[in-house]
């Protein structure tokens, strides 16, 4: 993964769209346990607990909501703001997933944000969905997560 030529960040590392990722969880039928996720994640985990503990404490973004749609597509994390879904968080090994559902709104807003050229590539390949665009990123470590958070403001502001 580390040789990966489509980081979604320039100079920032390892996020990428995580099409070829699997979920760490493929397969389970219960939810995850935070030893579970401490041996799947490996160093990405503090990564993951810093991202929910930021989100929560600067967004309010406090309510966790593990889900599991499909054994054949594992275990994912929601992260919402009372009704609202914010993002999904999905562990993988090593890394994990975050995905966002943006409105046109939301994502003319995170076209203006200041994002870089390659992120802004990954919102015109993101595959659009009835309730909005469905944006993918693989974060890999702490250098991929501005642009996350980017996204989750630009999500909660429309």
């Amino acid at each position: 993964m580390a040789d990966n030529p489509h980081p979604l960040v320039r100079g920032q590392g390892a996020a990428t769209v995580s099409v070829m990722t699997p979920n760490a969880f493929i397969g389970k039928t219960d939810r995850p346990t935070d030893a579970d996720l401490d041996k799947a994640l490996g160093p990405a985990k503090p990564v993951w607990d810093g991202l929910i503990a930021d989100l929560a404490a600067q967004h309010d973004v406090a309510i966790q909501e593990w889900k599991c749609y499909s054994p054949k597509a594992g275990w994912s994390l929601r992260l919402k703001r009372g009704k609202r879904t914010i993002v999904w968080l999905g562990p993988c090994e090593g890394c994990f997933r975050v995905m966002f559902i943006l409105g046109d709104k939301a994502l003319l807003a995170a076209r203006q944000s200041g994002l870089s050229a390659r992120a802004l590539r990954v919102l015109d390949q993101a595959e659009r969905f009835p309730e909005g665009t469905g944006v993918r990123l693989l974060i890999k470590g702490p250098k991929d997560i501005p642009t996350v958070k980017k996204l989750a403001v630009v999500k909660l502001e429309n």
